[in-house]
């Protein structure tokens, strides 16, 4: 399905009406949140009147070089980018709201619009949206590792369209590493990094000493990074702390990024074998997470917590159970889908994986709700500059694995 947002002009193809909405570019979620210096001056002018109207003296500007002659800038070329989620879509409370905040950010700053579709829920129409999506678009993204082959396919048929994928670096390993079509990028995560953090900050706060790990998808490689971050953050802190992980599906079976009610009967057994606090990679799942927070802490007197990912999940998670999100590891999925849409703009696209780690803010962590105390952020900061100084290297693969 694809969903519009304003009515383009003439020459766009039928079959998708493009978006053009405005972006809520206002984040207030984390440190690690970019510069403001990411935002083009000229979205942001001085003041109101144009600097040729009040020339800075009495003489008259030189005749053969007037100042009302010189354009305030090259206008931004606008172009459609085609964002296809994985299962789920925008309002998934994750990973696909992520990148819905990038292509939002880039209507606001980059003057561009877009199409979204979601595929279906076996996900067996990805390959026919990428290539309705490509139809009118010069960039399309698919949200999601699962769009890797299909997108591989699709731009072999579309030379003239770039595509990018989120979570797979697109490249042929067999060859030497090498982008394995000349229109396709990767956009790839350091989720290890972002994890440890929020592992310095669950040890900081546990009384237990134990803590749990729920991941959606085990068995592919990915959702292990985020636990083998975690680990080795909260070792970094105790040692001695006790961590319980618990997988809700292997691959292939991935619903496990979608079973609430199954990610919260696994959260109310870790919480029962002394757990205080839990950190999910797991999509949607995490919803159920929240829900175990909340009722073991008003069950049982005593306070429990949830760490989100992807998005600050304080914000996007429900009034109910923010009070039990002690931080959310940030995956700036948003980031990414802004910079390759800028790169796109200015004709800079290149085939091949971009990396996004601590010292691009690439993952990060939120501190939103303040239950982080200020000693607590000084000491998951520090963390965070040995491992961009390179003075600790964090394992992509969990203990014992």
């Amino acid at each position: 399905m694809i969903r519009s947002k304003r009515l383009l002009a003439a020459g766009i193809a039928a079959s998708l009406v493009l978006a053009a909405c405005g972006g809520d570019d206002d984040d207030t979620t984390s440190d690690d949140e970019p510069a403001a210096a990411d935002e083009p001056a000229t979205d942001e002018p001085a003041t109101d009147e144009p600097a040729t109207d009040e020339p800075a003296t009495d003489e008259p500007a030189d005749a053969d070089e007037p100042a009302t002659d010189e354009p305030a800038g090259e206008p931004m070329e606008s172009f459609n980018v085609g964002l296809t989620f994985d299962i789920g879509g925008r309002g998934d409370q994750s990973f696909n709201d992520s990148a819905a905040e990038g292509i939002d950010r880039a209507v606001e700053e980059l003057g561009i619009t877009f199409s979204e579709a979601e595929p279906n829920a076996d996900g067996s129409n990805r390959a026919e949206l990428l290539q309705l999506q490509a139809d009118s678009s010069a960039l399309v993204i698919g949200v999601g590792f699962l769009f890797a082959g299909d997108v591989a396919a699709v731009a072999a048929e579309n030379p003239d369209t770039n595509f990018a994928v989120v979570d797979d670096a697109m490249l042929d390993f067999d060859n030497g590493g090498v982008p394995i079509c000349d229109n396709c990028a990767g956009l790839t995560f350091a989720e290890e990094q972002g994890s440890f953090l929020v592992g310095v900050a669950a040890a900081l706060n546990s009384e237990t000493g134990t803590l749990g790990f729920i991941g959606g998808v085990g068995g592919f490689g990915l959702i292990e990074k985020f636990e083998a971050g975690f680990e080795a953050g909260a070792k970094a802190v105790n040692p001695d702390i006790t961590i319980i992980p618990q997988y809700i599906t292997e691959a292939p079976d991935f619903d496990g990024f979608f079973a609430a009610d199954r990610a919260k009967e696994i959260a109310l057994a870790m919480y029962d074998q002394g757990a205080d606090v839990i950190y999910h990679a797991a999509g949607g799942s995490g919803a159920g997470l929240f829900e175990a927070a909340k009722e073991q802490s008003e069950a049982s007197g005593s306070k429990v917590w949830a760490i989100g990912v992807d998005s600050d999940q304080y914000f996007t998670s429900s009034e109910e159970v923010r009070d039990y999100i002690l931080t959310s590891m940030l995956k700036r999925v948003d980031n990414a889908v802004f910079e390759i849409t800028k790169a796109q703009q200015e004709g800079s696209f290149a085939a091949g994986n971009t990396v996004y780690d601590l010292s691009v803010d690439g993952v990060g962590y939120s501190t939103s709700g303040d239950f982080l105390t200020a000693d607590q952020i000084a000491t998951i900061d520090d963390y965070k500059q040995q491992i961009i100084d390179g003075a600790i290297e964090v394992p992509t693969v969990p203990e014992g694995a």
